[in-house]
């Protein structure tokens, strides 16, 4: 076979079109890949994740749902000043552009308030002392219970009228009682029985001046 036998195909029109024709198919093979990966994965569709602070779960999943996004509850906090099971933040957050069919997870206020020990203020502060501890710890303070006892002295802590004891826990932010001493002492039995050891028993006192009267005579 010559050389120019062996170029001569290119003069028959059929392989041109054969040609053609597989260049065609490919084509379209490629073409419609890239589009079915661009449907299954929503490419070039976005939707605005909305503000759903403040609401509920219910509330705020019935909002996702008219969007086709989903959310879960993955984490909770406590705000004393929001209203419990509230949503206080998610991600991703209001504005961001997700996929349909993105999962939004929340951050809520916890429903039960998280309970707190309380500082070990009885016998050992002072009011002003007891005071700065017990509201830096984020409790609040009712008035002062006033006790008999060493003035400013706090002797014990109350929460509800149950007098609390050392590693109590109350709910955070809880109000509290301080029992604090009035400056006035009780008077202890031993110091009436001194009292009354001084003072002597009035009987032999009679009978030592009876008998230092006889010695005259």
């Amino acid at each position: 076979m010559t050389i120019k036998e062996f170029f001569s195909f290119r003069q028959n029109k059929y392989f041109w079109i054969n040609i053609l024709a597989m260049i065609a198919v490919v084509a379209l093979l490629m073409f419609g890949t890239l589009k079915g990966i661009d449907i299954y994965t929503h490419h070039g569709e976005a939707v605005v994740v909305p503000d759903v602070k403040g609401m509920t779960v219910a509330e705020a999943g019935a909002v996702f749902d008219s969007r086709g996004l989903a959310c879960i509850v993955s984490d909770s906090t406590y705000v004393k000043d929001k209203p419990a099971g509230c949503i206080l933040d998610y991600n991703p957050a209001a504005g961001q552009k997700v996929k349909e069919g993105r999962i939004i997870y929340l951050t809520i206020n916890a429903i039960n308030i998280p309970l707190q020990v309380v500082p070990d203020v009885a016998d050992n502060s002072s009011l002003r002392q007891a005071e700065a501890r017990i509201l830096a710890s984020g409790f609040k303070l009712n008035d002062i219970q006033y006790v008999p006892g060493e003035k400013d002295w706090v002797y014990g802590v109350k929460y509800r009228e149950r007098m609390l004891a050392i590693g109590d826990k109350v709910p955070m932010g809880a109000t509290l009682t301080l029992m604090v001493g009035d400056g006035n002492r009780e008077v202890l039995e031993g110091d009436s029985l001194s009292a009354d050891e001084s003072m002597g028993n009035p009987d032999e006192a009679v009978s030592e001046g009876s008998a230092a009267d006889e010695s005259w005579f």
